[in-house]
């Protein structure tokens, strides 16, 4: 059961988190795999009160369990076990048998094949509305919602991150937090290295370049996004668990648009300043507290973007 675990927990290792700052740690106690937010990978400025740091954490507790489901195994998760300590997230337990089925089989494949794709969709290529029932049917399983923007609002979207943009950009403990984790060096394990960040284009809504500038190795391509379905994955509540939850349904939704053949990329710097999140919650009806966009659509080229570093498995989990 150890080996299983273990292997739960490097699986979950691919999960996307703000600025691919990864962070979580893990430990098995017993037959118990426990999640942890590591705080040492907040980003003190952009992400004061940790609401990023417990939503990244989520998608890589979705992660396990989809490796557990393809291990044959089904656990009883327990989300924030112990309120005396905040930093232990979700205990994975009583691992029960399960059938294997064709949907995790796909599920657990996707895992591997997801990308952060920040290139510009193909122009004129919309996603089928059928795809967007089964995406929001995946949040929903995860206790989230998720919002596709209609056309309209798109354009409140625009003001909302230029705002952001605006914001941040006048923060320099923010630049500094970014800088942190977009110059990590070659070798480095984490961080957003240059080559997954698509240069300048003409977007009809702008995607950050994490003060990169032209440092930006990825060629964006043709078109300006106009095929770009926005989903607003968003909760009921704003606290801890809320924030975990929207991780679990970003990793669901991720995960079932990848299997659907679907590109994506997060757009996290809207949510991160009180005033353009406060915007964006004016455009969900019914109400609802927004934790994350995610930008969708028909990729351009078959080839996937670069993929993001990862830690060895070593140096995500705690000693027991």
């Amino acid at each position: 059961m150890t080996t299983v675990l273990h292997r739960a927990a490097q699986d979950a290792g691919l999960a996307p988190s703000i600025l691919n700052t990864q962070p979580w740690r893990w430990r098995v106690a017993g037959e118990a795999l426990e999640l942890y937010a590591d705080a040492a990978r907040r980003l003190p400025h952009v992400d004061p009160d940790g609401r990023l740091m417990v939503l990244s954490c989520g998608t890589a507790l979705h992660h396990a369990r989809v490796a557990l489901a393809h291990a044959g195994r089904e656990p009883a998760v327990d989300r924030l076990p112990e309120p005396g300590r905040p930093e232990l997230l979700a205990r994975l337990r009583d691992l029960r048998a399960r059938p294997v089925t064709p949907e995790s089989i796909l599920a657990y494949r996707c895992i591997r094949q997801r990308r952060t794709d920040r290139r510009t969709f193909a122009p004129g290529a919309q996603v089928p509305g059928a795809a967007l029932d089964r995406l929001r049917a995946s949040a929903e399983a995860e206790h989230a919602r998720l919002y596709p923007l209609q056309r309209q609002d798109v354009v409140y979207l625009r003001y909302a991150v230029q705002g952001a943009e605006r914001v941040g950009g006048r923060d320099p403990n923010a630049a500094a937090d970014a800088r942190r984790w977009t110059h990590r060096g070659a070798d480095a394990a984490d961080g957003v290295p240059p080559e997954t960040v698509a240069a300048a284009a003409d977007r009809q809504v702008p995607l950050r370049d994490f003060g990169l500038g032209d440092e930006a190795a990825l060629a964006a391509g043709p078109g300006d996004d106009d095929g770009a379905e926005y989903l607003v994955i968003a909760t009921d509540g704003d606290e801890p668990l809320d924030w975990l939850r929207a991780g679990e349904a970003t990793s669901a939704v991720w995960l079932a648009a990848t299997g659907q053949g679907l590109a994506a990329s997060p757009l996290s710097d809207v949510v991160e300043i009180p005033g353009a999140r406060a915007l964006v919650r004016t455009l969900l009806r019914p109400a609802a507290q927004p934790q994350l966009i995610l930008r969708l659509g028909v990729a351009q080229r078959v080839e996937p973007p670069p993929g993001s570093p990862r830690r060895p498995v070593t140096g995500i989990f705690d000693a027991n």
